[in-house]
């Protein structure tokens, strides 16, 4: 694997996004080998896993230039479908899941942290639902999660404004669990967490697993479905353009 790095310490796998070039941008080489990782965590002895990015953020979402050049309505499909089996793996993971983020953690990437159980974000950390800002919808779940989080009302607004939000923001609206100075400082929540009566934990996780798995799937089919109407607009065409021309753009809803 090359956009991610997988390593095992005791009972505790460390995921790393590792195209910090790029800010963590999932491309669909990411998200093939992201989906490899986690069959392999999923398979381990490990009971803890902790997901940070390498660099200077945790993920700035998909990567446009790469989803720009998937025109092909079935090269699209198979794209999402590689997002959803990501999103299902991770949330059903039979471990507890620690999404530690510094820097953007935004769209996709966004999404991918609240699929874990906690989320943990450092005082510098930015974090946005930002598909609107190119005439889109959240996908990998980002309905879903917001949603049991926040709410439906107050879910929609978050993605209807899309803009950035400090960790204290987040932490406010109950995006994120835990806001700490740096990485070195989540050390010890992750420790205290490989001394509690793990498998108990677990079977609580995989108790709320199994009544909102099929709720979850349904939303990530409604937004594969959405997501492709919505890549036909004038809305989303003239986001990117303003996206790749660092501009503001001109929405017209159509």
């Amino acid at each position: 694997m090359e956009t991610v790095v997988l390593t095992f310490d005791q009972n505790k796998a460390i995921l790393e996004l590792n195209r910090p070039q790029a800010l963590n941008a999932m491309d669909v080489q990411m998200l093939h080998e992201l989906v490899d990782a986690l069959r392999k965590i999923k398979e381990s002895d490990a009971s803890v896993v902790v997901i940070r990015g390498k660099g200077r953020g945790f993920s700035a979402g998909g990567d446009i230039k790469t989803m720009l050049a998937v025109d092909d309505p079935n090269q699209f499909q198979t794209v999402m479908n590689t997002i959803r089996e990501m999103i299902i793996l991770l949330y059903t993971m039979p471990k507890i899941t620690v999404s530690l983020i510094h820097g953007p953690a935004a769209g996709l990437g966004f999404s991918f942290a609240l699929a874990s159980d906690y989320l943990i974000a450092t005082k510098e950390a930015r974090l946005a639902m930002n598909f609107i800002g190119i005439g889109l919808i959240p996908d990998g779940g980002g309905h879903f999660f917001l949603a049991q989080r926040v709410g439906k009302a107050k879910a929609k607004h978050i993605i209807w404004e899309g803009k950035p939000m400090s960790a204290d923001e987040a932490q406010q609206l109950g995006l994120v669990d835990f806001v700490v100075e740096n990485e070195e400082q989540a050390e010890p929540f992750i420790a205290s967490l490989q001394e509690k009566p793990l498998q108990a934990m677990i079977a609580t996780k995989l108790l709320y697993v199994e009544q909102t798995k099929e709720e979850l799937l349904r939303v990530l089919e409604l937004e594969t479905d959405a997501q492709q109407r919505m890549r036909q607009t004038e809305d989303h065409r003239e986001g990117v353009r303003a996206f790749l021309e660092k501009r503001k753009p001109v929405f017209r809803g159509r």
